[in-house]
């Protein structure tokens, strides 16, 4: 069953824009984009265009929005390309509290969607590397969250919980069910032991985006012209973002039947993506010995989440989803050492 969307009121939206010196109003319209519970806007006004977007929170979680502005407000004064937010009109706030509610007024920029062509990925990566500078030695206000997709606990369970969510008419035998779970459990385990062995814990941690996939940019004739979505920043070794990037820029899908899909990446967006971002900020040789095990985790992480409570990946099936991820990620594992040399070809 979806969720219904969540709407503003016609007096909510009265009260909340005349905190914002916007001019003459033209016009407001529902924007039809991210979670169902946010309820978003785009209001064309005498000052431009904005996009307002509501959010329910709490204590705890309003110290994470400010700390999340905070990164925003830091990367707009570097001239970093994101859409930047709209201070009230008395207090000059980057957000109105109205509890249990909090609205943000962004500017809104216009782009288009990721296209896959080798420039747009190449820029990709070379604004993650800018981030990445950007936000090296900042710490703010927050104490943000340290974890990831690696070596994760929940996700380690969670492998195993897709056997109990997966419906009865959908699952395999108990023997193909059983290995495919004991594959991707044993995939999991042996890569993060792999990221472990290189070093990982002891690299430098900064602050590092958390989400950094096609959905969270806007395009302008291939060159990002905005990024969005600062809510999975968190403090972790910059390599955790490389590696999600890579693997989200460079992935494969298909038809309706994911046992269709290529086991394959493009290696070609795969090199265009790393290429980038070592253009701006120089990648060592011990991240990319590891940015392939790291994308087999990403990869196991982002599909036994939703299965394992939900028993779907979104409009796919459960197990035939699973069955191409274990694929992908032999693949990956099999090709580990032509990719982690493939910037040097």
């Amino acid at each position: 069953m979806v969720e219904d969307r969540e709407k503003f009121g016609a007096e909510e939206l009265a009260i909340v824009l005349s905190h914002y010196d916007l001019g003459a109003i033209r016009s407001i319209r529902e924007f039809v984009r991210g979670s169902r519970k946010a309820p978003k806007v785009a209001v064309d006004c005498e000052r431009g265009r904005f996009l307002l977007k509501r959010r329910t929170t709490t204590p705890e979680g309003l110290k994470k929005i400010v700390f999340t502005h905070e990164i925003q407000l830091r990367l707009a004064g570097q001239n970093f390309p994101l859409p930047h937010l709209t201070g009230t009109r008395n207090e000059n706030n980057s957000m109105l509290v109205r509890e249990p509610y909090v609205y943000e007024l962004f500017e809104f920029i216009r782009g288009e969607g990721y296209d896959g062509s080798l420039d747009a990925t190449y820029n990709a990566g070379k604004i993650l590397a800018l981030y990445h500078k950007l936000m090296n030695g900042f710490s703010g206000s927050y104490t943000p969250p340290t974890g990831s997709y690696h070596g994760s606990k929940a996700i380690h369970q969670a492998v195993g919980n897709t056997v109990r969510k997966l419906p009865e008419e959908a699952r395999p035998t108990k023997e193909v069910l059983a290995g495919a779970v004991k594959d991707l459990e044993g995939a999991y385990v042996e890569c993060a032991k792999r990221v472990n062995k290189a070093g990982l814990k002891e690299w430098g941690r900064q602050i590092v985006h958390g989400d950094w996939h096609p959905g969270n940019m806007l395009f302008r004739e291939r060159h990002v012209v905005a990024v969005i979505d600062y809510d999975s920043a968190r403090q972790q070794q910059r390599v955790i973002d490389i590696a999600n990037g890579s693997l989200q820029f460079s992935i494969l899908g298909g038809t309706d039947d994911p046992s269709r899909w290529p086991e394959n990446i493009d290696e070609s967006r795969f090199k265009r993506f790393l290429l980038g971002y070592d253009s701006v900020n120089v990648i060592s040789k011990a991240e990319l010995h590891v940015v392939p095990p790291l994308m087999c985790e990403a990869m196991i992480a982002e599909a036994v989440l939703p299965i394992a409570i939900t028993g779907s990946f979104g409009q796919f099936e459960g197990f035939p989803f699973l069955q191409m991820i274990q694929r992908k990620v032999r693949w990956i594992l099999d090709h580990q050492k032509h990719l982690e040399d493939i910037l040097g070809e």
